[in-house]
């Protein structure tokens, strides 16, 4: 696989995965409420266990964006 192919599929990767975190994030701000009282129905979890777990979630999933997509992305962009 040439690396310039390589470079533009990890930059799409990181930008489709960067748009789902920002989608994730809008949701949680803006439907907070719909979101807790939809999941409340499934798992009896208090309003601050909802917000530790999408915020944990949220964080690991920004961790391993930049990890695996925006790093090796910006090295490709560096040596090539």
């Amino acid at each position: 696989m040439a690396l310039d192919t390589l470079q533009a599929f990890l930059g799409w990767c990181s930008i489709i995965n960067i748009g789902i975190l920002l989608w994730w994030s809008l949701f949680i701000i803006f439907a907070h409420d719909f979101l807790y009282a939809f999941h409340g129905r499934w798992f009896k979890i208090s309003v601050e266990t909802f917000d530790a777990i999408h915020y944990v979630s949220m964080a690991f999933f920004k961790l391993t964006i930049f990890i695996f997509n925006v790093v090796p992305y910006f090295v490709l962009l560096i040596i090539n």
